[in-house]
């Protein structure tokens, strides 16, 4: 690290601190260092004593200059110590080899460590065992797969896994697999349960908390709600004809359950193209209309209702107390609110690295600074809400992409209109 004696004059004492575990303190005493280090010549201050890459924090923001310009831009004095707490770079240290799909891969869940969810524009779902087995084919849809969601269990030690799948063909469909079998090769499965009631392709599914309902958002501007038992008094068996590919078979009838909404809420004016049910009691949607609404469960009524001037893709609930909503739409800004702050609708972060529109985003369950977008620009963006710019971004996919969602804590799972699911693993977030 060389520094000149001009830049070696300019000098501001500091003192690093950190909450990291022991091998990677260093000595908590001061010691002058030129003001116009970055990032980096920080880095190779601490890593005298290790090789982890460092990101680092004044005041609770983290720094994205020089220190010279950061003291500048806070109204900081150069006089007194500055203390500067370290912390491990969150970044991806390495890219997957990616999944070949047949067609664009809309959707995609992670919400299980054994597994990985998608939804292709080819009609049919599939299962990822590990990052590379595609182990189970869902078929029975007519058109593309919009949203997919992996269902909720009450019961932790199950050995089924329970799906949902929405599709641009207006219905929505059940799944379930016994996660005991150990495959090697890929099978095919059809749905135990087909939820007709849309008037318009179905954008958006999520599960409820509990598992035992879940919610979609379709064209028709309608948020609906659904049972997801094997059976209901309501429920009606019908048959489903299939003819083998390949052959002039007669056609062979299968018999499937069909149900309809539990209820139905009312009030976007256009598509509905995200919902999430974080809690029981509080559904979330967002909308072509530029409206996100946040929905009584039980009654069916909106408690707030903001409308942000842009068309909406995608939501996510998450942050401090997982009160924050993210959401991104025909612009290349994320969005981030606060409900409970009162009096105002304003955004209290705006994230505007992306150059076209956002087509989905993600908190990190564990964190409350991280979350993850996706863009048309082919573009995956990590970012910090402690700092304006992104912490990574990840250009695997080589055109738009789609979807994204993170997968075991420490990987981000995407998919993109060049048909591949794409895996960046190794970060670390604490």
């Amino acid at each position: 690290m060389e520094v000149t004696d001009s830049e070696a004059s300019r000098q501001v004492r500091v003192r690093f601190v950190t909450k990291l575990p022991p091998p990677l303190k260093v000595p908590a005493s001061s010691i002058a260092v030129p003001t116009n280090l970055t990032r980096m010549g920080l880095s190779e201050i601490v890593n005298l004593l290790s090789k982890t890459p460092f990101d680092f924090l004044i005041d609770g923001e983290l720094v994205r200059m020089s220190l010279e310009q950061f003291l500048m831009a806070k109204g900081i004095s150069a006089e007194k110590v500055l203390e500067i707490e370290y912390i491990k770079a969150v970044a991806p240290r390495k890219q997957q080899e990616p999944c070949l799909h047949d067609d664009w891969v809309s959707a995609v869940d992670g919400s299980d460590s054994r597994f990985i969810f998608t939804g292709c524009y080819d009609s049919l779902g599939r299962i990822w065992r590990g990052d590379t087995l595609c182990t189970h084919i869902l078929e029975g849809h007519n058109d593309a797969i919009a949203s997919v969601s992996i269902i909720k269990s009450k019961d932790a030690e199950s050995n089924t896994l329970h799906l949902a799948t929405a599709s641009k063909d207006r219905t929505l469909r059940l799944w379930k697999l016994d996660t005991r079998d150990q495959l090697d090769h890929t099978v095919k499965i059809r749905a135990f349960k087909i939820l007709n009631g849309h008037a318009a392709g179905v954008q958006s599914v999520s599960s409820g908390p509990s598992g035992d309902m879940v919610c979609s958002g379709s064209w028709d501007g309608c948020v609906k709600l659904w049972k997801t038992n094997e059976s209901d008094a309501e429920d009606e068996m019908v048959s489903i004809k299939k003819r083998k590919i390949g052959t002039d078979s007669p056609l062979n009838e299968e018999s499937q359950l069909e149900g309809s909404a539990f209820s139905t809420f009312v009030g976007h004016t256009q598509c509905v193209s995200a919902v999430l049910w974080p809690e029981d009691e509080t559904i979330y949607s967002a909308s072509w209309d530029h409206s996100v609404r946040r929905w009584d469960a039980e009654t069916g009524k909106d408690s707030w209702n903001m409308f942000c001037g842009k068309v909406l893709n995608c939501l996510d609930v998450g942050g401090e107390g997982s009160s924050l909503i993210a959401a991104g739409g025909s612009d290349p800004v994320l969005r981030i609110w606060d409900p409970r702050k009162p009096g105002t609708l304003a955004p209290i972060f705006q994230f505007s690295s992306h150059t076209s529109w956002i087509s989905a985003c993600k908190w990190h369950k564990s964190s409350w600074f991280h979350l993850v977008s996706a863009s048309y620009d082919g573009k995956l963006m990590l970012w910090d809400l402690r700092t304006a710019w992104p912490l990574a971004v990840i250009d695997t996919h080589k055109d738009k992409v789609l979807c994204v969602d993170w997968w075991k804590g420490d990987s981000m799972i995407s998919g993109g209109a060049d048909s591949k699911l794409c895996i960046s693993s190794g970060i670390s977030i604490t």
